[in-house]
């Protein structure tokens, strides 16, 4: 792919573009995108055109995916890198799961947070190995048609020559600034060198590169991750550690391995809605949805005092079943399937009343965090990647471009907690790919990012769809509410005053935010009717194209 850019190839994605536009509006006045052959959503135009190219160069839905999924590395590094942790679902005739998070280095022990109240979101101590990298190389050799080095190709393209940093990612950066600039320890000045040189994050349609970054990504391509985790690339790293008090060994890294595994699932309405099994939360989003299955939601106006208080309610019973029972899955103390049990499901119900229940803090951090989906004749694609919160730990390895997440946060210092912090263990993780089914045939991918966010966003884009027979991007623009903690909730300023107001009187502590950020940002492609419907998140610079 010399040409990357060739005035053909942008006619070609022009005309693509506009076939595939729908009479279908939804209410904001955008339109769903409809195709046959393929489809592809990211959080950013150019991944998005990353995926297209791999599918018009004859690859498939996998292709796409792991493309599209470097390619984010690179255009929106605010929320991922390749020091991330992944997570997929892949349908080709059957779900699988692909568990790509990372393991804490085998040295870490409780006593390394002697004297603190919570693990620091900076630094070493939350880094887990990254998993992404493995991520990428396991769908690929499953199920990818292109060389592996080609689908490489665009992220080096934007790494090396440079593109503009889009709005949504310009305001995160800028956020980000006053987290990371003041810094000053030596673990942490790689970092500021690369993401804010000069001294501050760079403006909307400002070009930013990245060529360490380009040749990394190039080194991992032509190992086929390898130098990742037992090459020169795992020395540099544990090279860095070794100066600068991290932990991570080469024996951590070359021990990882990401682990094929059996999504979990539960029945809503006329629905199946899968999720990947904890060390994720997923497990979140399908006990909240069996607790709403015991409400007929469809008879309260989806804008309306009822149906947001049902939500909120279930997701606070599902966030503390979750929060306290969620791990690496080698520590569960029990088959999480039972919380998955309808009868469970009625039993909690009860205590849902008409006004709000307070609980304890589910203490689930923020995240950063990109979301993917992708389709074709033969396989669809759920894919989320990401550094957690923000751009991760602050720890670069100087000359690589490799910015390491801190998913380490997701670890707990409570005692006797089956996610308490140790060696040699996966946290509990908040990224979670989604997919639904109907009748054993597949609809297809979902998901929005955003911490603890994430199943609360996957519950309301499953209501919309079921519930209120929404279309995908009329799901996606919907207005949200997000549950915070005790009876704290969110809203976007979207949500009507009086709909605010008469949550409060049902003892919700409302805040009206006119950020869109901590609300997420998700795609969504499925099957109907023999074509593919895809949408992309209104709260970021997305894209959806369909062929």
């Amino acid at each position: 792919m010399k040409n990357l850019v060739s005035l053909r190839w942008v006619a070609s994605l022009i005309v693509n573009l506009f076939h595939s536009l729908s009479d279908y509006p939804y209410p904001s006045g955008r339109r769903v995108v409809l195709g046959q052959r393929g489809a592809v959503a990211t959080s950013q135009p150019l991944a998005t055109l990353a995926g297209m190219q791999m599918l018009w160069a004859g690859g498939n839905a996998v292709d796409a995916a792991v493309a599209m999924a470097i390619a984010l590395t690179v255009v929106e590094p605010t929320s991922n890198g390749i020091g991330s942790d992944a997570f997929a679902l892949v349908w080709d005739g059957k779900l699988h799961g692909l568990n790509a998070s990372g393991k804490s280095a085998q040295s870490l022990r409780l006593e390394h947070f002697a004297g603190r109240m919570s693990i620091p979101d900076r630094g070493w101590l939350p880094v887990t190995v990254p998993g992404a990298v493995s991520g990428w190389k396991s769908l690929w050799q499953r199920w990818g048609k292109l060389p592996f080095e080609q689908l490489f190709a665009p992220a080096i393209h934007y790494a090396e020559q440079g593109f503009p940093v889009s709005p949504e990612t310009a305001r995160a950066w800028r956020r980000a600034a006053d987290l990371y600039l003041p810094l000053t320890e030596p673990e942490f000045q790689p970092f500021k060198a690369v993401f804010f040189p000069g001294g501050r994050a760079p403006q909307a349609g400002e070009l930013w590169c990245s060529p360490f970054h380009a040749e990394t990504l190039r080194t991992i391509a032509r190992s086929e991750g390898e130098s990742f985790y037992r090459g020169e690339l795992a020395q540099r790293i544990t090279d860095f550690a070794a100066q600068t008090g991290g932990l991570l060994t080469l024996d951590d890294l070359a021990q990882h391995q990401p682990e094929w595994v059996d999504p979990i699932s539960t029945s809503y309405r006329d629905y199946t809605v899968w999720e990947i099994p904890p060390n994720g939360q997923g497990l979140a989003a399908l006990i909240a949805l069996n607790l709403l299955e015991g409400f007929d939601l469809a008879r309260y106006p989806r804008e309306s005092a009822n149906s947001y208080h049902l939500q909120i309610e279930a997701i606070k019973l599902a966030f503390a079943d979750t929060h306290r029972y969620v791990a690496d899955a080698r520590y569960l103390e029990f088959p999480i399937e039972r919380l998955l049990d309808k009868l469970y499901a009625a039993e909690r119900k009860q205590l849902i009343q008409q006004i709000a229940m307070p609980l304890a803090k589910p203490g689930l951090p923020q995240g950063g965090t990109v979301y993917l989906a992708t389709a074709d004749g033969d396989l669809m694609v759920s894919l989320i990647q990401s550094n957690f919160e923000g751009f991760g730990s602050g720890v670069l390895v100087p000359g690589t471009g490799i910015a390491l997440h801190n998913r380490g946060l997701g670890f707990t210092l409570a005692a006797a907690h089956p996610n308490q912090v140790a060696g040699g263990k996966r946290p509990f993780h908040t990224i979670i790919p989604g997919f639904l089914t109907q009748g054993r045939q597949p609809l297809g991918p979902f998901g929005v990012m955003g911490g603890p966010m994430q199943p609360q966003g996957h519950v309301q884009v499953v209501v919309n769809l079921v519930d209120y027979g929404m279309n995908p991007q009329a799901a996606l623009d919907a207005p949200r509410w997000q549950f915070m903690r005790e009876n704290g909730v969110w809203l976007e300023s979207a949500v009507a005053r009086s709909l605010a107001l008469a949550l409060g009187d049902r003892q919700h502590q409302i805040q009206l935010i006119p950020d869109l950020a901590p609300f997420g940002k998700g795609q969504i492609i499925l099957r109907h009717q023999g074509s593919l419907v895809a949408a992309s998140e209104p709260r970021a610079d997305g894209l959806a194209l369909a062929w």
